[in-house]
């Protein structure tokens, strides 16, 4: 089976009938050993999962090239992007099989995509992950009695003046909350131990900021109305002082004083 119908064919058989797994290159059948990977998602955001494998401990694996060996290691796992908010779920094989080769989930990576406005390319990207241990670790999330392990993270925009023009863009940042919703400087995610995973879910609640902040903080001033920019000077990204502020554009074309909205 070779080509991307081959593999979403292949993809689908694992997902509907749990028998095996499939990468690129061929399917064969392994144990179903797998775990469950949920996400709530705020409105316009997406999760894509990309699972990988290397090879089992002491075992070599010989592939012809080193496409073959990265399609092996890779298990790409999609959705379709709604725009309400929604919950995505995955099927992460713990197991795969691929040319003769056994291998084992090292890491789910995880990619959040946002779409900030109406264009195509109006989207920005976050990443995050789940690594898989084999060896004890304090920093490992434990298992509930019941339930499933949950994970929290949160997305705010920032946005920032792009170009001659000054049109106003937004860049995401999607970072992991503590137990008491506390934003860190650490990627969206966590570590699970291997032994622990079989049978279980894996959870992500991610949420939205209240507000958006500026990318370049100390080129924008607050007022009242809202967000202005300023003239920077010539020697660093600083307002000048006293402040001269400037305007931008929204993508529909309006020219604009204060973000988000737009006039005073």
């Amino acid at each position: 089976m070779t080509g991307l119908n081959g593999l979403m064919r292949c993809i689908y058989r694992y997902l509907v009938i749990a028998t095996g797994v499939c990468v690129m290159g061929g399917c064969s059948t392994v144990p179903t050993e797998s775990f469950t990977f949920q996400a709530d998602m705020p409105e316009n955001f997406e999760i894509d999962g990309t699972a990988h494998y290397v090879a089992v401990p002491g075992q070599t694996c010989n592939f012809s090239s080193d496409k073959q060996r990265k399609d092996a290691e890779r298990l790409f796992l999609r959705t379709p992007q709604p725009k309400a908010a929604h919950r995505v779920e995955f099927t992460v094989p713990l197991t795969a099989k691929a040319h003769g080769c056994s291998m084992i989930l090292r890491s789910l990576g995880l990619g959040f995509e946002g779409q900030w406005g109406r264009r195509d390319q109006d989207k920005g990207m976050q990443y995050g992950g789940i690594s898989i241990l084999d060896e004890p670790s304090e920093n490992a999330g434990s298992f509930p009695a019941s339930g499933a392990l949950v994970f929290q993270g949160q997305c705010q925009w920032f946005f920032r003046t792009s170009g001659p023009y000054r049109y106003i863009k937004k860049i995401p940042q999607c970072r992991a909350l503590d137990v008491d919703g506390n934003v860190k400087k650490r990627l969206i995610g966590g570590a699970v131990q291997r032994e622990q995973l079989a049978g279980k879910t894996v959870k992500l609640i991610l949420t939205m900021a209240n507000e958006e902040e500026p990318y370049y903080g100390r080129t924008w001033i607050k007022t009242p109305a809202g967000w202005k920019p300023c003239i920077e000077t010539k020697e660093a990204f600083w307002c000048r002082n006293p402040p001269e502020f400037t305007n931008f554009k929204t993508r529909d074309g309006r020219v604009c004083t204060v973000y988000p909205n737009c006039t005073e």
